[in-house]
């Protein structure tokens, strides 16, 4: 089933989720337990010492820039780290998911489990911060990230598991199942 009308390129920011749901005919389910047989990590003191130190300001300036680089950013590069550098972390670059549906530009975070530091290989996931601490409306960006994350995967030859919406304190995963197609891509 193809699209109708043409779809104009937009940013991810610019997808709410009503429009990101009904454009790809998305089903959303919110009682999946996504990490119920993933064990706890301990939190490395050097990272609970940063977070103590810092976190506390960025959420004081308020701003989705403090809370990027005082919490967002160390935490993905400790998980790099714990990874044993399996994982790469790309900030603000662009994916290129679907040019077509307008889902391409870039993203505030995405990881990468190959080792090529130059260029992003598959597979990925998305991290979308929560523009103005508000989780609810981020959703529909996040969305669109994940299916354009999920598009590259595809294109690319890999798979993608889960994606991760911010606010710098809180956070809400986000998972597509591993198979399927979407409406207007087919």
């Amino acid at each position: 089933m193809g699209i109708d009308r043409k779809i104009s390129v937009m940013p991810y920011s610019e997808f709410d989720l009503k429009t990101v749901r009904e454009r790809f005919g998305l089903v959303l389910r919110e009682d999946m337990h996504l990490f119920a047989k993933i064990s706890e990590v301990e939190v490395p003191n050097r990272l609970r010492e940063f977070l103590d130190g810092w976190s506390p300001a960025a959420l004081a300036m308020n701003t989705e820039k403090a809370r990027s680089e005082m919490i967002i950013a160390p935490i993905l590069m400790e998980a790099v780290r714990l990874s044993g550098h399996r994982l790469n972390l790309f900030s603000g670059i662009s994916l290129d998911g679907d040019k077509d549906h307008g889902l391409i530009r870039t993203c505030d975070y995405l990881l990468s489990r190959l080792p090529e530091r130059f260029y992003l290989c598959h597979p990925v996931a998305v991290v979308i911060e929560a523009k103005s601490e508000d989780i609810p409306s981020g959703l529909g960006h996040c969305v669109a990230a994940m299916l354009g994350a999920k598009i590259f995967n595809e294109r690319e030859g890999g798979s993608e598991t889960t994606h991760d919406l911010r606010r710098g304190d809180h956070g809400k995963y986000l998972a597509f199942p591993s198979v399927g197609r979407f409406r207007g891509l087919d």
